[in-house]
């Protein structure tokens, strides 16, 4: 497997050039993805990004590191990736389908991480292919945090591998009424470029609605991080926990501004949950939380 090290990532604006110019790459078909793991040797977790991210997020001062906090970390090497040689499509028209987060260690400020990503699998879909990328985190070689993010390259035809099924209601309760109202919260119109500060991501389509357009949407959407992050602000104790794991599949776009709610029900096995628009039983976003 090859490894490529960044010491220094790329400025943001090499790095969405880099996925400006991956444009040119034809989306065909592939057999597999290349074996291939993006690194950055050490980053320092710094007390003053968590508290920009906590805000922006809703999290307070006592969740200590938010368990969502650390996919901040990867996301140069993602971009790395997604505009490099290695990465069979373009960037632009990559869909991200669902995330999944396993904490296993608690972190804090000070810590210094090294933070992975790897090349995974690919799954058919009805709209094209589904490939996923493997973080992981690790603290003096142990890893205490990973994540599967599961991303679709739309109009890829004749996909390759087995059929993505990523509903949790296969695994969970069927019955959506079995949730029960908790909360609601705003999205507000300019969330998506408040994100795009403390994370990178700066994609046109969660900045404004004039970008958006751009791109085939009537209004800028919120970042799915940061909607799985909001309802986690929601859910999550307010200690901060050790361990934790919390599955997510995106579903419809959460259009700015927005008035959202949380359902949930709570079981042996951990939280259910989805945010839906105040006034629709249609999800945003769906998933599964459990912690120690």
């Amino acid at each position: 497997m090859k490894t490529v090290e960044f010491e220094q990532p790329a400025s943001l604006a090499a790095l969405y050039f880099g996925v400006l110019l991956s444009s040119r790459k034809r989306p065909g078909p592939v057999d597999a993805l290349p074996r291939v793991t993006y690194v950055r040797p050490r980053v320092v977790l710094e007390s003053a990004r968590i508290a920009d991210y906590a805000r922006v997020c809703g999290f307070g001062e006592a969740h200590g590191v938010p368990i969502t906090y650390p996919q901040m970390l990867s996301f140069p090497l993602v971009m790395a990736f997604l505009g490099s040689a290695d990465c069979p499509w373009p960037a632009l028209g990559t869909v991200h389908l669902a995330n999944s987060i396993e904490q296993r260690q608690r972190l804090s400020p000070g810590d210094a991480l090294r933070v992975e990503l790897s090349t995974g699998t690919l799954l058919a879909h009805e709209k094209g292919q589904v490939f996923t990328l493997e973080l992981k985190i690790l603290r003096a070689d142990e890893i205490v945090w990973t994540a599967t993010q599961t991303l679709l390259r739309r109009r890829v035809k004749n996909p390759v591998g087995p059929a993505f099924s990523g509903d949790l209601n296969s695994s969970g309760p069927a019955a959506e009424m079995a949730l029960s109202h908790q909360a609601d919260f705003s999205a507000p119109g300019n969330v998506g470029r408040r994100y795009g500060r403390v994370s990178g991501d700066l994609n046109p389509i969660h900045l404004s609605a004039i970008s958006a357009e751009l791109f085939g949407f009537r209004r800028a959407i919120a970042h799915g991080m940061w909607t799985k992050a909001r309802a986690l602000a929601a859910l999550m104790p307010h200690a901060a926990v050790a361990r934790a794991k919390v599955d997510v599949e995106f579903k419809l776009p959460l259009y700015l501004p927005s008035r959202v709610s949380l359902w949930a029900m709570r079981g042996a096995q951990g939280t259910w949950f989805e945010v839906r628009h105040a006034k629709s039983d249609k999800p945003h976003l769906r998933g599964h939380l459990s912690y120690q």
